[in-house]
C-alpha cells in the first residue's frame, strides 16, 4: 500500500463515491484508506475522527446542493429562464468523483439511519422548497403545491436515474413547461 498523504478534497470525494457504492458502512477511515491505497494517517491528518469526516461531507454536500446552485441561477434575470435552468441543473448528475447520479439518493438513504444527516437533509429540502416557492411566486405562480410537485418529481427522477442511468433533463423541462402552460392564462 502506498503511503500517500492525500488532500482533504480527495478524501471527501472518496467518501461520496464509497457512500454511493456501498452505503454509510463504508464511511470509515480503514475502508476509505484501502480504497485510496494509502494509510489511515492521511485520513487523520485532515479529519479529527470519522464523525468529523462525515460532518465535512455533509457541509460540502449542503454547499453544492444549494448555495452553488442558487448562486449560478441568480446570474439569470428572467425568472422563467431561472426555473428552466434550475430543472436542468437539478437533473444533472453530480460529478463522478462525488458519486455521480447516485450521490443524493445515497445521502437520502443515509438520512434514514443518521439524525445528523437527516437534519442536513431537512435543511436542504427546506431551503430548496423555499427558493422554488419564491421563484414560482416571482413568475406569478403562488400555489405552494406546485413547488412540492416539481421537487417531488425531481427526487423521483434522481432515484430512477440511479437505476436506469437515464438523463431526466428533458422530462423535467417538460414538467416545467406543462406547469407554465397550465398557469399562463391565470
Amino acid at each position: 500500500m502506498a503511503k500517500n498523504r492525500l488532500s482533504r478534497e480527495l478524501w471527501l470525494a472518496a467518501g461520496f463515491k464509497a457512500l454511493t457504492e456501498q452505503g454509510p458502512v463504508a464511511l470509515k477511515a480503514e475502508p476509505l484508506a484501502r480504497r485510496l491505497e494509502t494509510t489511515k494517517g492521511s485520513f487523520y491528518w485532515h479529519f479529527q475522527d470519522v464523525p468529523a469526516f462525515q460532518s465535512a461531507m455533509l457541509e460540502l454536500w449542503e454547499q453544492r446542493a444549494y448555495s452553488e446552485i442558487v448562486e449560478a441561477l441568480e446570474a439569470e434575470e428572467n425568472p422563467i429562464k431561472r426555473l428552466r435552468t434550475l430543472g436542468d441543473i437539478a437533473t444533472k448528475s453530480a460529478p463522478e468523483e462525488f458519486g455521480g447520479s447516485g450521490a443524493e439518493p445515497a445521502i437520502r438513504a443515509w438520512a434514514r439511519e443518521n439524525t445528523a444527516v437527516a437534519d442536513a437533509m431537512d435543511r436542504i429540502d427546506g431551503k430548496r422548497m423555499g427558493y422554488l416557492n419564491s421563484l414560482l411566486a416571482e413568475i406569478g405562480l403562488t400555489n405552494a403545491e406546485l413547488s412540492r410537485i416539481i421537487y417531488g418529481a425531481l427526487l423521483g427522477m434522481q432515484e430512477l436515474s440511479t437505476r436506469d442511468k437515464t438523463d431526466n433533463r428533458q422530462a423535467m423541462g417538460t414538467l416545467v413547461d406543462l406547469i407554465l402552460a397550465l398557469y399562463e392564462d391565470t
